[in-house]
């Protein structure tokens, strides 16, 4: 959940804080700006939870399909699978006679010989079924928050250029603050992840900003 939510406020904040910046530079409607920034949050929030629907429905297909091949060289090559037991057990420093014992005793039932090689060998753990769906709305709704944080400063400012300074000002105080605590949340140093984040807020919206103005002339 902390990987979807940070996945999901990580590019609510920056997208649609680019996108409003560069309508700034463009136009000179605030209530163009809010328009085209909640069509873009309520897009956002749906291709980003849709991304993550598909990435847990794809890690749940790829381990039925890797347990289903597991159980089939158990059943159809039990002498290389036994082969393969003992050796991830070497691995871990066990010495033969112990080995042999527990090499014996893991490949006695199907289901505990299938769990330790999908766990040891392949290195990959029992997803949970409904992580999809929990992963879609999780990062569908964390983008829409974070996407409203840099569109609120145009509901109470008179000019896009107005908004556009409180706006940056929320922005860049927020992306400072989410970086500072996802870098200490994962061991990273967080002032130099607060000031990452920060920079490619600022990188985005002044491109985009810069491009608009360019075009528009």
């Amino acid at each position: 959940m902390l990987q979807d939510i940070v996945i999901g406020l990580s590019d609510g904040l920056t997208v649609p804080f680019a996108l409003a910046a560069g309508l700034s530079g463009a136009v000179d409607s605030s209530a163009l700006v809010i328009t085209a920034g909640l069509a873009e949050i309520v897009a956002g929030s749906i291709a980003m939870g849709l991304g993550g629907y598909l990435a847990g429905r794809t890690e749940v297909e790829h381990y039925q399909a890797e347990l289903a091949r597991e159980y089939r060289e158990v059943a159809e090559v039990p002498h290389v699978e036994r082969a393969e037991v003992d050796e991830l057990l070497a691995e871990m420093g066990l010495s033969p006679s112990t080995r042999a014992q527990a090499v014996q005793e893991l490949t006695a039932d199907p289901d505990q010989w299938v769990r330790f090689m999908m766990k040891y060998e392949l290195g990959l753990e029992k997803p949970d079924p409904q992580q999809a769906r929990k992963s879609a709305l999780t990062i569908g709704l964390a983008y829409a928050l974070g996407g409203l944080v840099p569109l609120s400063a145009y509901f109470f400012t008179a000019t896009p250029r107005e908004g556009l300074l409180w706006s940056a000002v929320i922005t860049l105080l927020c992306l400072l603050v989410f970086g500072f605590l996802k870098s200490r949340l994962i061991g990273q140093p967080p002032v130099l992840g607060a000031l990452r984040m920060a920079g490619i807020g600022a990188l985005a919206a002044g491109a985009a900003f810069l491009v608009a103005r360019w075009i528009g002339g």
